[in-house]
Parts: structure tokens; sequence; C-alpha cells
């Protein structure tokens, strides 16, 4: 059987989140490739070999696979979430477009549960209308670009999911969005901290922007900006789909 890549989304911790394309690809991989708390994330079978990489390590991990495919394994890329939102997805076929000999290794995307998501459908549907995400990491663009994105999002009046918000190698990053978002919104905006969703540790939280502060995230956080329209109803948050004004 001839090797292949494919790149597949776990969902974001449940193993009911887990859609059955991605099962199957897992039952049939020869190698799992990704980060190590990931691959964890993985039933262990037998003669299925395991390749555990650092979180920042992701051209490595693309390389890999690809190599691997090319030599005839059937190679699943493990990501949490969905593969193509802030993970391996671009990953793989940056490498391949560098790479033309491997521009003809067989690879096939499988999409998964977002972290923005299922954080969405814990509290309801703040998603429910227009709607922008920006991943708070500098690591790949430089820090000036995701100020101009928030605003951007915010001008446009459109509710902001984060990803990424605050780490150990990045505690300021959430700390300057949440002075523009404050300095720019209403006192009053809703917004969502779901913390680990769909995991024994999961903690979320719907709270006025006013009483947000920094040290409310961290990595683990996914966080939800609503725009001047999302309310609330209940225990619930949710943005009205019809806009009636321009």
């Amino acid at each position: 059987m001839s090797g292949y890549v494919k790149v597949v989304g776990l969902g974001p911790g449940a193993p009911d989140l887990v859609t059955p394309e991605v099962q199957r690809a897992l039952d049939d991989a020869t190698d799992i490739v990704g980060y190590g708390p990931y691959v964890e994330r993985v039933p262990r079978r037998s003669g299925v070999r395991t390749h555990v990489s650092d979180n920042r390590q992701e051209r490595q991990r693309a390389q890999l696979a690809l190599a691997l495919a090319a030599a005839g394994s059937q190679v699943v890329v493990v990501s949490s979430g969905d593969p193509g939102v802030f993970a391996m997805a671009s990953a793989v076929f940056e490498v391949m477009d560098e790479h033309p000999q491997w521009q003809r290794v067989a690879v096939q995307v499988l999409p998964g549960v977002t972290a923005m998501l299922a954080a969405a459908a814990r509290v309801g549907a703040p998603l429910g209308h227009d709607f922008c995400v920006v991943n708070l990491s500098d690591n790949l663009k430089p820090w000036p670009l995701i100020e101009r994105r928030v605003l951007a999002a915010v001008d446009t009046d459109m509710a902001l999911a984060l990803y990424n918000p605050r780490s150990n190698a990045r505690p300021d990053g959430f700390g300057r969005v949440l002075d523009l978002l404050q300095h720019r919104c209403e006192p009053a905006r809703w917004v969502v901290l779901a913390r680990a969703v769909y995991t024994p540790q999961e903690s979320v939280r719907s709270l006025p922007l006013c009483q947000v502060s920094a040290d409310m995230v961290d990595m683990r956080t996914l966080v939800i900006v609503g725009s001047s329209r999302t309310k609330r109803v209940g225990p619930f948050v949710y943005t009205p789909r019809q806009v009636t004004t321009a």
C-alpha cells in the first residue's frame, strides 16, 4: 500500500468529539506524529510507531511525516481542535511548497471540532453572527499586526475569538489586547473565558468586559469577545443573527 499523510484534528479534549473519520484514520495508521500531549491522547495500538516532538517544532514534524509517507508509511499527524486552525495543516503544506520532491505524497486534511466552537457551544451562541479569529501568539507575526486585526474586528463590530492569549513566554500580550478592548468597547460587553473545554479541567465563565483581568487566562484559555449586540439570556450568551443598522 502506498504511503500517505492524514492531518487530523482530535477536537478539544473529549473522546466523544473525535469524529468517526478521524478515528478510522488513527486505526489505520502505521505512524502517529505530533506534539507530545496530543499524541498521548491517542490510545496505544500494537505495531504503531509514535513520533513525539516539542510544541514549536511544527516544520520538523511536517518534514518527518512527509518523509515517512514517501517511504511508504500511513502517517497521521495529530493536532488539537481542527488541524487547519492555527495547527499542523498549514505547516505540512508550507513544507511541501518548499520541497517539490514531497508534492506527490498523498495528503488529506480531516477536520475536527475547534476550541472556539466548543467554547461557544458551552455558553450558547456568542458566534451566532459574523465573527473573526485572531491568534495572540507573535511567534510567527509581528505584534503591531495583531493589534491592528483586533481593532479591525472591534471597529466592524464583529465578535472576536482569541487563541493562545497568554503563556509563560508571552505573559503581557493578552493584557495589552485587553487594554485596547477596554478603551474601545463599552464596559458591559460580554466576554467568555473558556479554559480546557471538554476536559476534566474545564472552566467556563461569562462576564462583562469591565470585570476581565489578564490573570484570568492562560495558554489553555479560549477567549470570546462579543459584539456590541451580544446578549445574555438566562445562563446563555448569544449574538442575534439579524443586523438592522449599517
